[in-house]
């Protein structure tokens, strides 16, 4: 869904060209004066909360971020960090988070901020306009921001991003998608940030990446047996070297609530820390949070790569939550109506 009213988005985007010209020559005071300025311009909760924040955390002058955003206006495609940027901030965290608050009061269902999509790309062949018409639906909801996970991933599946300019794709990856292929038509987007897989030979990746002047990320999956290399910093410590923006973890399905806990909580301290220079993320704990910011309550929906919804702990019944069979208004009124919500 195009955004109607594209002039506030202009400004926004004038705001950001002429900011990042000023974070390349000073990093310090270019940052610090985009979030002073995101901040006389916030309207809501979410918003003002984020970027106080932001600001608090950006007095400390020996904050390691400093670093990690240095290098990222350095060698990021200009064109593709402020798309990225505008669509994640702006479209998703200011337009999105109000029309989805409007939505959720008319129609009475939860309305998630981010959908992850697991697809699988034979599925994705015979059913691509159904993925198509489930993210024109969730802008239409207020969904700008979207995490992909792909398997065998292709150039194909990257079409879909193409066809939604105004959103932003997370698309979460591994070693042996880093083809030729599919660098070469990822470099073309505009609105997407590759999460490559954190392993041992994850430098090749972030280097081809960074080469080809992408936004990129890394994410790891985490168990139990984790729990003290997360908790150290090693984890952090290691990531670093390859210059990721997030380091995303990602609990295992059998990973217990209270590891995921603990993990959650040394997450937002490394955060505030600020002592690596990459962003620590626990995908479930970190989605959820930014949720129920925007909608009091926090939801969480994804769909497997049959088309189900589903959420942390299980797959749902079906009968109208499959994205094959059932728009997403469906899907979601039967899924995660107000007085059922689950987070």
């Amino acid at each position: 869904m195009q955004m109607k009213n594209r002039m506030p988005r202009l400004f926004a985007e004038t705001v950001v060209k002429n900011a990042l010209k000023s974070i390349t020559e000073s990093p310090e005071r270019g940052i610090r004066n985009l979030i002073d300025f995101a901040l006389q311009l916030s309207d809501g909760r979410f918003q003002k909360d984020f970027f106080m924040v932001a600001q608090t955390m950006l007095q400390n002058e020996d904050s390691a971020y400093y670093d990690l955003i240095r290098d990222v206006v350095t060698y990021v495609d200009t064109e593709k960090l402020y798309t990225f940027g505008i669509n994640v901030g702006y479209n998703s965290c200011t337009v999105g988070a109000k029309r989805i608050r409007e939505n959720e009061k008319v129609l009475g269902f939860h309305i998630p901020w981010t959908i992850l999509l697991q697809i699988d790309a034979q599925k994705f062949e015979e059913k691509q306009q159904r993925y198509d018409d489930l993210i024109f639906q969730g802008e239409h909801l207020g969904v700008y921001t979207w995490m992909l996970f792909v398997s065998d991933l292709s150039t194909k599946t990257l079409s879909l991003i193409e066809r939604h300019p105004d959103s932003a794709f997370c698309v979460f990856c591994d070693m042996k998608d880093m083809t030729l292929s599919f660098l070469t038509e990822a470099t073309m987007r505009k609105n997407m940030m590759v999460v490559i897989r954190y392993e041992e030979n994850v430098a090749d990746a972030c280097a081809k990446l960074r080469s080809n002047k992408m936004l990129y990320s890394t994410w790891y999956p985490y168990g139990q047996n984790d729990t003290e290399r997360i908790i150290n910093g090693d984890l952090f410590d290691r990531t670093q070297e390859f210059a990721p923006v997030f380091t995303c973890l990602i609990p295992e399905i059998n990973c217990p609530k209270e590891v995921h806990q603990r993990i959650y909580t040394a997450v937002k301290q490394t955060r505030n820390d600020q002592s690596y220079s990459t962003i620590a993320w626990d995908l479930k704990g970190d989605v959820s949070l930014i949720d129920a910011i925007i909608s009091d309550d926090a939801c969480s929906v994804s769909f497997d790569k049959n088309g189900n919804v589903c959420d942390w702990e299980k797959t749902f019944d079906t009968g109208h939550r499959n994205l094959f069979e059932s728009n997403l208004t469906d899907i979601l009124c039967n899924t995660v109506p107000k007085q059922k919500a689950y987070g």
